[in-house]
């Protein structure tokens, strides 16, 4: 993979994550958020248009390997903005998947 298709990888890993977040944090209010609720799905939108075209000019078995980063990503935006706790394991968790990652990407 060049550079550019792992940044647009990270990137829609990225997109797909903050859209949980702020679907999440819509969802939580009292009463819902509209605001954060579409803010949220545009940025699943454009994870969804970037991923497809990521689809169509990469291999699917370099490129997959980037949706293991979902977890880790979810997990550290819930930990950063929605202030939730991750223990030592899920620390230990973050570490093995982001090095997996890594490997399957790398070979």
């Amino acid at each position: 993979m060049t550079a550019i298709a792992i940044l647009l990888s990270v990137l829609s890993q990225f997109l797909l994550v903050c859209g949980q977040v702020l679907l999440r944090r819509a969802m939580k209010a009292t009463p819902v958020r509209v605001g954060i609720l579409a803010g949220g799905i545009v940025l699943l939108t454009g994870w969804f248009f970037l991923w497809l075209g990521l689809l169509a000019d990469w291999d699917l078995s370099r490129l997959f390997p980037f949706e293991g980063l979902n977890p880790v990503l979810v997990a550290l935006g819930a930990w950063l903005f929605l202030k939730e706790r991750l223990g030592l394991t899920g620390w230990i968790g973050i570490g093995l998947i982001s090095l997996g990652v890594a490997l399957v990407t790398s070979a």
